[in-house]
C-alpha cells in the first residue's frame, strides 16, 4: 500500500488496549491539513520515544499508509519511528480562536441520526457531533476489573519474546497499563429538523480513563468524575468526536471530547460560532 508523509492535527487518543505486537495501542484520531479526519493505528504510547511523544491539539507529520486489513475510509497504519512534532500545541487564548479555525473545515453533525446516515450513504466512520444536552452520565461497573488471560498474555508477550526496549521500561509499562474497572457512558439529546432523539454511547477517551485514576481513591469520586464531565462540560460549546468500532460497524463509540467554552456572542443569543 502506498505510503506517503502527512500532516495531522492531534483531537483525540482512546483508552489503551493491549495489543500482540506492540504490549499496548492507543488509537489516535485527528484532522489532515486538507480538513479531513483520520483515524492513525496501532500507536504504542508508552513505548514511543519521549521526543516523539505527541499531544491532543498539536500538529504532527509522520509516514502513513492507508490500512489494508480495515476498509474504514479513515482508517490509516502510522509508521511510530517517523513521527516529528511540529511546534507546540494550538492556544487556548480568545476563547480557543486558534483551535476553532483549525477545525472549521470539519463538518459538524447536529443529529446523531444524520451522523449514522452519513455511515450508511458515504462510509463516514469518524465525525463530529454536537449533542443538543447532556442528560447523564452513566457510570458502570466493567463486566470484568481486570484484563483477561488472553490480554494478559499479550501484555506479557513482550517480556517472554524480547524486545527493543529495555527491561526497566517494559515493566513500567505493563505495571502502569491497568484495565479501567468501570465504563462511562453519555445518555444525550440531538435536535433535527424540529425532532428531539436521545443516544446513548460509550467514552472511551483517553482524558476520560486518566480522570478516574486520578480521582478513583475518593470516597467521591464518582461525583468528582460528574462534576467534569457533566456539569462543567454542559457549559461548553460540547463536540463529541464518535468512531465507529471496526469489528462492529454499525456500532458508534465517543472516542473524544472537545470542549471550548461557549462563545460570548452565542452567550448573549446570537448564535453559535463553532
Amino acid at each position: 500500500m502506498f505510503a506517503e508523509r502527512k500532516r495531522v492535527l492531534i483531537l483525540c487518543k482512546t483508552y489503551p488496549s493491549p495489543s500482540t505486537t506492540y504490549v499496548e495501542t492507543s488509537c489516535v484520531a485527528g484532522m489532515d491539513d486538507k480538513g479531513k479526519l483520520i483515524r492513525l493505528f496501532p500507536v504504542p504510547f508508552r513505548l514511543v520515544s519521549d521526543d516523539q511523544q505527541f499531544k491532543k491539539w498539536q500538529w504532527i507529520e509522520a509516514r502513513v499508509r492507508k490500512a489494508k486489513e480495515d476498509n474504514r475510509p479513515e482508517s490509516h497504519r502510522i509508521s511510530v519511528d517517523t513521527i516529528e512534532l511540529l511546534g507546540e500545541r494550538l492556544s487556548l487564548r480568545n476563547e480557543w480562536a486558534e483551535r476553532r479555525q483549525a477545525i472549521s473545515p470539519v463538518e459538524i453533525f447536529n443529529s446523531f441520526t444524520e451522523l449514522d446516515a452519513a455511515r450508511e450513504n458515504l462510509g463516514t466512520t469518524l465525525g463530529l457531533l454536537r449533542p443538543k444536552q447532556l442528560i447523564d452520565l452513566l457510570i458502570t461497573k466493567a463486566d470484568s476489573p481486570d484484563w483477561s488471560p488472553d490480554e494478559t498474555a499479550k501484555l506479557m508477550q513482550a517480556q517472554t519474546q524480547g524486545s527493543l526496549f529495555d527491561q526497566d521500561t517494559e515493566q513500567k509499562s505493563l505495571t502502569l497499563l491497568k484495565k479501567l474497572p468501570f465504563d462511562f457512558h453519555y445518555l444525550y439529546a440531538c435536535e433535527s429538523n424540529g425532532v428531539i432523539t436521545t443516544h446513548k454511547h460509550k467514552l472511551v477517551d483517553w482524558e476520560a480513563g486518566a480522570l478516574f485514576w486520578n480521582v478513583h481513591r475518593k470516597p467521591d469520586w464518582q461525583a468528582l468524575f460528574r462534576q467534569k464531565y457533566l456539569t462543567e462540560f454542559s457549559t461548553k460549546d460540547l463536540l463529541f468526536l464518535m468512531g465507529t468500532i471496526h469489528r462492529f460497524p454499525g456500532q458508534w463509540l465517543i472516542v473524544g471530547v472537545i470542549y471550548p467554552p461557549k462563545p460570548r456572542a452565542a452567550q448573549a443569543g446570537q448564535g453559535q460560532l463553532f
